[in-house]
């Protein structure tokens, strides 16, 4: 037999699998739902959502181990609780909330796809910023989010350039000037973008600890809008270039000067689509129960089943009310607890257009707007005029 086509034997399950089966096609319902695989201790080890609950449950069972992800989660299952959603997109929320709470071993084991591209700010004295597809515990920063790896990460290259910032391992140690040794040994830098001039040196003593943090301060202000300063610096350099006949080095600064500017405009989108993101969602169930959400900068601040009685109309514009009280969040990174809950809404609406028509101002909740109750008929027209904007700030 061929090498290629020996298989591992399988483990024995920690269950009865065929019982297990029988059980869950008896009593599950296809219906949106997010479900929980539990060990025999009764830890969470995976959860997941689905559309048709029953239908996907039965799918585990159809897996072939150890080929399948689904097949080895099986395996490692004792038994399957579920709770039944309204709707498609509670369940996606829901499971997303369940796995930041119960962080089960499959969800972080099995899946690192992700869904965009951010550019982090990293800590520790000499922090660097760099671009990646991945949010860790040492990054204190992130900023997006961003569709092409390549262009951000070349981006990130030239602003860090351009200001001497760091690109080096995290693990590099930093030595700021004034915290040499005694003895005044000859200090080196561990790479070459010193000696180019595109790093100031902060692993070999060569800049301020002061120095080095005013220019990232002014990294993270053009990356927040607050300065176009590297720009003009860089419009300076290419204009002296031009002025005296240095045509190549024009042409360099100009390369650099198309990466900031590409840059400027993709962050200020990637603000905007955020900031789209905010309005009332009603999110019609699959078996009639719909629900109202609000929504704000891409995060469910609030949930209820739609109010449908004067009672319940008012309960919910208090609740708007209190949410628009609260001051407006300052242009800056992410929210670093919320990233996955903001790619999730931007993803939904991204894929479901239509979505949007059930959605309204915040303005249309508040008291003095009884009148119009939030009737989706009325606000759907706002919601109509901007979906186009908001779908195609979401997609780029």
């Amino acid at each position: 037999m061929s090498p290629r086509r020996l298989r591992r034997p399988a483990p024995t399950p920690v269950t009865d699998l065929q019982a297990l089966r029988r059980r869950l096609g008896e009593r599950v319902e296809n219906r949106p739902a997010v479900y929980r695989m539990l060990d025999p201790e009764g830890r969470i080890i995976y959860v997941g959502k689905a559309k048709r609950l029953r239908t996907r449950l039965l799918t585990y069972f159809r897996a072939v181990y150890p080929d399948d992800k689904a097949a080895r989660i099986l395996y490692a299952t004792h038994d399957i609780a579920w709770d039944y959603t309204p709707s498609e997109f509670s369940a996606y929320l829901g499971e997303l909330r369940a796995i930041k709470r119960y962080r089960p071993q499959f969800n972080y084991r099995g899946n690192l796809t992700r869904r965009a591209v951010f550019i982090k700010v990293s800590r520790g004295p000499a922090p660097r910023v760099s671009a990646g597809e991945t949010i860790g515990r040492d990054d204190a920063r992130c900023y997006g989010p961003f569709r092409s790896l390549a262009r951000t990460g070349e981006a990130v290259r030239t602003l860090n350039d351009l200001l001497g910032l760091r690109d080096c391992a995290a693990t590099t140690p930093m030595l700021f000037s004034g915290q040499g040794d005694l003895f005044g040994s000859t200090r080196q830098a561990g790479c070459m973008r010193h000696e180019f001039g595109f790093c100031t040196g902060p692993c070999a003593g060569f800049v301020a600890e002061l120095e080095y943090h005013r220019r990232l301060e002014t990294a993270l202000a053009f990356l927040e809008g607050r300065t176009i300063q590297p720009i003009d610096r860089v419009v300076s350099a290419m204009q002296e270039a031009s002025l005296t006949d240095r045509f190549e080095v024009a042409a360099r600064w100009r390369e650099k000067f198309e990466h900031l500017e590409w840059l400027l405009a993709a962050t200020s989108r990637a603000r905007t689509a955020v900031d789209m993101l905010t309005f009332v969602y009603r999110d019609p169930g699959t078996y009639g129960d719909d629900r109202i959400y609000l929504v704000r900068q891409g995060v469910v601040r609030a949930s209820f089943p739609d109010p449908t009685t004067p009672i319940e109309m008012e309960a919910f514009r208090a609740v708007v009310a209190a949410e628009t009280a609260r001051p407006d969040p300052q242009p800056g990174p992410l929210p670093l607890e919320s990233v996955d809950e903001i790619l999730l809404l931007m993803s939904w609406f991204r894929a479901h257009p239509d979505a949007l028509r059930h959605t309204a101002p915040l303005a249309d909740w508040l008291p003095d707007q009884s009148s119009s109750g939030g009737d989706t008929s009325k606000a759907g027209t706002t919601a109509t005029l901007a979906s186009k904007d908001l779908l195609t700030t979401i997609s780029r």
